[in-house]
Formats: C-alpha cells, structure tokens, sequence
C-alpha cells in the first residue's frame, strides 16, 4: 500500500541519515495571518494520530482537495478537519504538531466535544462501579480511570450518576440519590473529586445496583428533564457471576431502550462471557480492559453503537459546539473565541446499513465575531451590544464574558465555557430573559441595570432594552441590549465623496478595525488592509471586488454607514487646526502637560493629535490595540465616549485610568466630555472629545487655584496649605485624583477618610452599589498529599502508576519487617497546604455621587472630638472638592474599601425561634447540584431505531500488551 498522507507530528523531521522520515517528507509552512499567524501549508492538509492508533491511515486524502476547493470559494473560513471514527484527524491547513514532555499528543478527536456532540445523541447515563474486595489495587484504578474517561465523553446535554456498589450502593455524590445531574464541566469535576475516595472492601451484589439504576432511568425520564433521548448503564467490574436475566426482562425488554455497556476490568476472563452477555442482550456492547494504556481506547467503543440509530436514519445533523479558546493559539494570546459546526460521516452502502458504521465527523471553526457581524456597532447606541447563549442558557458571546485570568501570565478559566446568562444579567433575578431566550422566543425585555466599567471599579445606572430572537439553523439564540436615551435619535448628513475622500487622508483619522465597514476576508489580497485603507481604495475604484457598507452599490440595511463616516470626517476636520494652533501657541501647553487630545464619533472614526513625540507620552498604551478598554471595538464604544456621554450635557468627566498592577497607580488624568446637537438628552449624542494630561500638571494646576481666594485683603481663613485640614479631589465614583499625599492619588476615598465616606453616605451625597462577580477568580488554601493523586489522563496515570509501583517495590524491600507489615493501615501522609485560585462568586461595592448635591457639609462625633468637612461640586465636571479637619481623629471608625468578598453559600436555620445555626456548607452545595435552570432540549433526537444490528456488540481483548505503545513508555521511565 502506498501512503501518501503527510504526518502532523512527522513532517519535516529527518532521520540520523539526514533523510527525511517516512509520512514526513518536505511540508512547507509560511505564517499566515487569516489563521493567528500560525506556520500552515494553505495547500495541504496533513494527520494527526493519535499514540495508541497504529500510523499508517491512508483512505481520507481525497478530503484535502475539497478542503482547499472550500478555502478558495470561501475565504472567510478558517480551520477545517475530519475526525475519522477511528482515531486519525484530517485537518486543513497542514500545520505542525509538537508533543509534550513525555512524547505524547494525547489529543483525540473522538474525545471532543464537536465529535460526540455530531455522532451521538444527548443520553442519560447511569455509571456503575464495582467497589467490592476484588477490585484493589491497580483494578481500582483502571476503574477510576475509565469512569473520568466516561465523563470526558459526556457535554453540556447530557445527564449521568455514578453509583458504587458492593453489599450496599454508594452514590458517589450522595446528595443526588435516585436522580441524574447535568453533565457540565462543574458537575464533572465535583464527581471526580468524589472519585478519589472511593475504595475497594466487601462483596459486590450487582442485582442491587442493576435495579436501581433501572429505576432511576425511569422515573428521571417521567420527570421531563434530562436528555428524554438515548439511556444507558455503564458497568464497571471485574466479574459478574450471574447474567440477571429476570431485571432486563422486567425493566428493559422487549424494547431495550436502555442500552447496557459493560468494561471488565483486569487481565482475567473468567467472567467474560456473562459481561458480554448482558451487552449483547441489551443493544451495548462489550470490553475488557486490563490496563491505563487501554482505558481511553475501549471507552470510546461505546460512542460507535450510540451512533447507530443516526447512521441508519441517515441523518446529517448539523451541530454547533458552545465557545471555546482556539488550541492553537500559544499561552493564550490573541484569543479568539470560536465555535465549531461539525456533522456526521456515514457509510450508505445498503448491506451495511444495519450496522450503522460510522465513518467519523467533519467540521469547521467559526469565530464568534463572525456571527455578530452582521449587527452594525454603530445602531446600537453607545452602551448597546450584541450577545449570544446556547440552549443550555451558556453564553456564546457577551461583553461581559470575561474566558482569562491573571495569574503571572493570562490563563483560561476553567469554567468558561458555561457561564450562564444570569451570571452576567443578574438583575433579572427571575431569569426572565433568560428563559426566554432559552426557549428560542421572539420579543423584548426591559429592566434597570448595573453595568461596570473601568476594571469593574466603576458603575453605570441605566436601563436597557433587550430585544431577543433565535437563531435559524443552530441551538443559539440571540440579544440586542438598547440602553435607554442613546440610540432611539440619529443624525444623518450628506457630504460628496471627493469631499469626505480629502479629509479622511489626514494622518492622525483611524476607524474601529473590528467593525465591518468592507468585507476584507474575501480575497488574500484584503485582509492586509485596515478598514479605513479598504474604504479609500474601494471609494477611488482601486479595489471594486471589495465589498462595501455603500448605499450607491450596495442595498445593505447598513447601507449609510460609509456615507456617515465620510460626513463625520468632513465635519470634525477643523479641529485638526484648533489642536494645531494650540500645539502652535507655546503659553498653552510650555510645560507639555497636556499630552493627547482625541476625538470619537459614534461612527467608529477618530481623530488623535500628539502634543509630544511618541516617545515622550507617559501612557505608551493609551488609544492603542493594547488598551482595549479605550478603543472602539466589537463590543463596545471607548470608556472616554461612554462615561461623558452619561455626565451632564457641556460638562466634562475626568478619571485616572487604573492600572493592571496591584498598586493601581497611574501618572495621566483624562478629560472628556459629549457632542450633542442640541442641550437636551432628546439630541443624540454624536461624538466625544478629550484630553490626556500628565497627572502632576493637573494637580499643579489644582493647588495653584485652589490658592486663589476671592476675599479683599487677597487672604482666607481657610488655605489647603493649613496643616489643620487635608484637601483631597475626588471624582463622582470616590475615587482621589488629587491629594496632599501623593500616594493616595488612585485609591477609594473612604479608605483615607473612612468617617467622612460614611457620613456622605448617611447624608445621601454618595450612594453605595452592590454588585455581584460570578466569574470571579478566589485564592484558596487546597490541601495536597503525596500520597493521594488525582485522576490523570491515560498516559500520564499509566507513568504514575509504573513509578507507584517501582517505589513501592523499592520500599517493600529495605523496609520490610513484620512489625510494618502487621501495621500498615498506619502509614502517615505527607501533607501540605498549597494556595491556588479557583471560580468564586464575590460581592463587592461600587460608588456614585448624588447630582443633584451641590455642596454639604456636616460634623462626626468621634471618641473626644467632632470631625468637621465641606464637600462641593466642582462645576461643569463629576470632581468634588473636599476639605476635612485634620486635627480630629475617627480611629473607631473603619475604613471603607471595594473589596471583594466571596460569597460564602451558607444556610440560615432557625431553632425554637430564637437561636440562627450555621448549616455546612455541603447543604447548600447539595442543592444548587440538585436545583436545574431551564434549558431546552436539541431538536433532533437518534436514541433507537428497530433495524438496529446489535449482534457486534465486543469481544475478549488479547491479553498482551501492545509493544508498539508500551516499549516506548517503558523507555521513557527508565530513563529519567
């Protein structure tokens, strides 16, 4: 047989000869930007396979010319693949595969969600574990080890419980007695953790588990919840002695709706016959597995026959995966959040239709921003944005969806995938929306909202509008949020092409390059060009094959967009020349402290004027791709635009940005304020312009005026410079822009005075906000033991359990004495506690100066003395002056700080009425695993079918290892 298919891993890779290696060969890579400007071959596809699948794969090549013929039709596309049901994975374009430490890929594609999601059914499953006496040791093991590869094969739509059993059952999560739980990445994880505490002792009495399982199955399907698809058993043992005929024949025959998947654990096969039996009887099918290695190989067995029923219906159902990270973006960079529409491969020859033989699952990664696209930015008003979930209520996209952390280096949360709508909309305590959109209904939803800016240091009041619809063709359904006051008006204006061609050519105008304006993905030769370049070729007639957002070619509901960019860029030309003749004139800006000045209309278009070299700016990152909260973007208008546009109309709202880092300080002030067309909150808001100064200008310019004083002997009673008062500016979030301390410059005010914070929220001058993080990230205190380990994947258990076993060779024979021997329950365990940060939900509070309080004053009692201030508003401006006495000190009263606290779920009880007792936390953790928001089931459902051919249902596995897979693992051991 000739193999003509290029190997992932093996390509480009020579032998000691300098020859290259067979399935290698010469495979050029170029970095290509359209694919995160990864090395790829856009000409060739190339495999991957897996480490325990034999190499030599040949029958898919024809797929890399449809792959490429897809490609050049639609350019749009990115990574396309072919998972074959066999293990091997096709994937357009070629790219190079790099194993890890150990020499392993342990990526296979029928572990994926996007593969099983497109072969399968959404199923309920009821995991049995044998736990009897016969089950120590190494056999415990692979018994774990298969149960978490089970759980890798299980998503977002299915449903499963794992019960232990011996004499008696043993829930693995005893909280979910009689019932199944949905199988998301927080349920699977909470159950693996559970896993490693099962251990082996007594007699395995399996009818007893049989039956409850069964009944389980039964009465969850009558409740309506769950899959209400495919149902199985998954039995894991080392023997049964009996067939229990009598229960399938009670709860299961003749229709065998439930299928039965039976793995036999150990070397052994005394017991085969009776496994494969129960299997065969019940439409499942059956394996033995006598070691790691063979775990993930055997498990996926189970995948083929739930395929059956779809295959034979010849069904090409199309499904869509929930977000995900691309993988193969290193260290996170550049994230790109896709997802995956796939559908199933099929043979359709007619004599093995019976069987059902799947050939595998093919699909194609969509980016999010694809999908939203199509909804113009620029409609949506200032604060509006697009958002997105899936069935399951999970968001696709939202603005809020926050996939990273920092820890040293941005990581993926490992929840992120399934954070909930309400997660993020919490204000809709009843999950209104939500469920609306769940159940893929057309309509509109309003409610007052609490939206953070600013690092979430900072809190926006309004209420939105949502208006919600699914989408046709996947399990999504979309939103669009309408703040109130922005986006109802618009203005319009006409300037002629050559006109608005002339000052869009100024050097210093840019457009937002995640806006749509011109399609540039659909010709190489595009996607180079940044969006304002694309609208000047294609408006000169320099590119006419671009497809452009231009009423006079194209009738797009959009259509406006350029023509609004061009008035945009007409009208906001002068200001090129007003920021000119200041740069100009030396008196106004001699000491340079004023360092950008900036402009934005709601059309995306900015305008930036340096009054120092580049070089020379204190904030490097300020309106550049690396500040993403202050450019437009996909998901929002610059912070500068959004915060003026809620100040009063005419005044100006200063802010010091807050840094990433821990201190929070930053050296710049910004200054911004609203456009409207008219003094009216009627006017739309048409732009936003500002200026970026050094921080030490403006508090200079602070101290120098508030010096000045308006009395006729030129002196007041009261100077900042008497050491008996402190003066602070704060702004209308409480935060200090100016202070006799430098170093309180940044912080909350109420963690400097925390008397007076608490007095002006007495008095109503401020108000506090509670909000909520349910994506936050807690440290936490874990504790970790070498002598406990969780459960890995298949190659990296299979080390451990090798390196276990030497050691405790090693062990036995320098410490054996009768003495240890007769004591070995007495082992200690080393044991240490390691700090890491895992999902938390916090509360924490965010602050807003009442508006309408001009000035106040006020006195506090403190321990022997009273604590005088004055608050006043600066005008024209969210600043507030305050002055407070420094003689008196509050030292009983506490600061008050933001601070997150976790939220601790702890429930309250009353007994006799009169005494509240704590109840563990477990109590509350039992019922949110119980509790189960609405979500809506797939369409499509392949669960049985009568023709089904059930009689390949497994086999007794050989009992020698595979050399091919263990020699090498073996090498690697023994070398280190």
């Amino acid at each position: 047989l000739q193999y003509e298919y290029f190997n992932a891993v093996l390509i480009n890779e020579r032998d000691e000869e300098g020859n290259y290696l067979e399935l290698g060969k010469e495979f050029i890579l170029v970095p290509n930007d359209h694919f995160n400007n990864l090395p790829v071959n856009i000409s060739l596809s190339d495999v991957q396979v897996p480490t325990n699948m034999y190499n030599k794969v040949y029958w898919s090549e024809s797929l890399n010319k449809v792959f490429v013929d897809n490609f050049d039709r639609d350019p749009s596309l990115i990574w396309q693949y072919f998972g074959s049901a066999k293990g091997f994975f096709r994937q357009y374009p070629g790219i190079k595969w790099e194993p890890d430490e150990n020499g392993v890929i342990a990526f296979d594609c029928r572990n994926r969600k996007w593969y099983i999601q497109a072969a399968t059914s959404p199923k309920d499953v009821v995991i049995l574990v044998d736990v009897s006496g016969s089950m120590k040791g190494l056999r415990l093991t692979i018994a774990k080890q298969t149960v978490s590869s089970i759980l890798d094969t299980l998503g977002d739509d299915d449903f499963f419980n794992i019960i232990a059993y011996n004499e008696e059952l043993h829930y693995v999560e005893p909280c979910l007695n009689g019932t199944l739980v949905q199988a998301d990445r927080a349920n699977k994880e909470h159950f693996r953790e559970h896993l490693d505490k099962l251990f082996a002792k007594g007699i395995g009495m399996l009818d007893i588990a049989l039956n409850e399982a069964f009944n389980m199955l039964n009465e969850f399907n009558h409740t309506g919840q769950g899959s209400i698809c495919s149902q199985a058993i998954m039995l894991i043992t080392d023997g049964a002695v009996d067939t229990y005929d009598t229960i399938f024949a009670k709860y299961n025959w003749p229709d065998r709706k439930v299928r039965i998947f039976t793995y036999l654990i150990g070397r052994e096969a005394a017991f085969a016959d009776n496994l494969k039996w129960m299997a065969c009887a019940n439409k499942g099918f059956f394996t033995q597995i006598s070691t790691l290695a063979d775990v993930q190989e055997n498990v996926m067995e189970y995948l083929h026959v739930l395929s059956r029923p779809k295959v034979i219906d010849q069904e090409h159902d199309v499904v869509w995966t929930e977000a995900y990270i691309d993988s193969t973006l290193a260290d996170d960079q550049g994230l790109v959040l896709m997802t995956t529409v796939a559908m199933p491969v099929f043979s359709k020859q007619n004599e093995t239709r019976s069987k059902g033989i799947l050939l595998g699952v093919v699909g194609t990664d969509v980016p999010v921003k694809e999908l939203l696209k199509t909804i113009p930015k620029y409609k949506l008003g200032i604060h509006g944005y697009a958002f997105a979930i899936t069935n399951n209520g999970y968001i696709l996209t939202h603005p809020e969806l926050r996939p990273l952390y920092e820890d040293g280096k941005k990581r993926r949360k490992p929840n992120y995938s399934s954070v909930d709508l309400s997660e993020v909309e919490w204000e809709d305590r009843d999950d209104v929306l939500r469920n609306a959109m769940v159940n893929r209904k057309t309509g509109k939803f309003s409610m007052e909202v609490k939206k953070t800016v600013d690092k979430g240091k900072r809190v926006l009041v309004m209420t939105n509008d949502y208006y919600y619809t699914d989408i046709k063709g996947t399990p999504f359904s979309l939103g669009v949020a309408l703040s109130r006051g922005h986006g109802k008006y618009f203005f319009r204006g006409n300037v002629t092409v050559e006109e608005g061609l002339h000052d869009l050519e100024h050097p210093d105008v840019s457009l937002a390059d995640e806006w749509s304006y011109c399609n540039t993905d659909l010709h190489p030769e595009h996607r180079q060009m940044s969006q304002l370049e694309a609208i000047k070729r294609y408006l000169t007639g320099k590119e006419p094959l671009l497809q452009c957002k231009y009423f006079v070619k194209y009738a797009c509901s959009d259509k406006e967009l350029i023509q609004e960019v061009l008035f945009d860029a007409v009208v906001s030309a002068p200001i090129e020349a007003y920021w000119t003749s200041l740069a100009l004139n030396k008196s106004e800006n001699s000491d340079k402290g004023v360092e950008v000045a900036f402009l934005g209309t709601r059309t995306g278009l900015s305008r930036i004027n340096l009054f120092v070299g580049p070089e020379q700016l204190t904030n490097q990152d300020f309106l550049t791709a690396e500040d993403k909260e202050n450019i437009f973007n996909a998901d929002h208008f610059p912070l500068w635009y959004r915060r003026a546009a809620e100040q009063i109309p005419g005044s100006f709202v200063y802010s010091i940005p807050f840094s990433t880092e821990t201190a929070n300080k930053s050296n710049v002030v910004t200054a911004s304020t609203a456009i409207q067309l008219l003094d009216d909150r009627k006017s739309p808001v048409v732009a936003a312009v500002g200026i970026q100064m050094k921080l030490e200008f403006f508090q200079r310019k602070f101290w120098t005026a508030s010096r000045q004083c308006a009395s006729l002997d030129g002196r007041c009673a009261i100077s900042c410079d008497d050491e008996a008062i402190n003066c602070y500016l704060i702004d209308n979030n409480g935060f200090i822009l100016v202070s006799e301390d430098y170093r309180q410059t940044g912080y909350f005010f109420g963690e400097v005075e925390g008397a007076v914070m608490n007095k002006l929220l007495t008095m109503g001058s401020f108000k506090r906000i509670t909000l909520y993080d349910y994506q936050a990230m807690c440290r936490t205190n874990k504790e970790s033991s070498d002598s406990a380990h969780s459960l890995l994947d298949p190659y990296n258990a299979f080390f451990a359990a090798v390196k276990w076993i030497m050691t405790e060779l090693v062990l036995f024979l320098v410490e054996f004495n009768l003495c240890s021997w007769w004591h070995s329950d007495l082992t200690a365990k080393a044991q240490r506690l390691k700090q890491t940060l895992e999902p938390c939900d916090t509360e924490y509070p965010a602050f807003v100066s009442e508006r309408t309080i001009k000035e106040t004053m006020g006195n506090i009692a403190c321990d022997d003395c009273f604590k005088s201030f004055v608050i006043q508003q600066i005008p024209s401006s969210n600043l507030f002056m305050v002055v407070v006495d420094n003689e008196c000190f509050c030292d009983s009263v506490p600061p008050i700080t933001m601070a997150p606290i976790e939220i601790r779920y702890i429930l309250l009880f009353a007994k006799r009425s009169l005494l509240n007792y704590l109840v563990h936390n477990e109590s509350l953790k039992c019922e949110r695993l119980k509790s189960q928001k609405i979500r809506r089931r797939p369409e499509s459902c392949h669960g049985f079918h009568p023709e089904e051919n059930a009689r390949e249902c497994g086999g007794v596995s050989g009992l020698n290892a595979k050399p091919p897979l263990v020699l090498p693992l073996l090498l690697t051991i023994f070398s280190r």
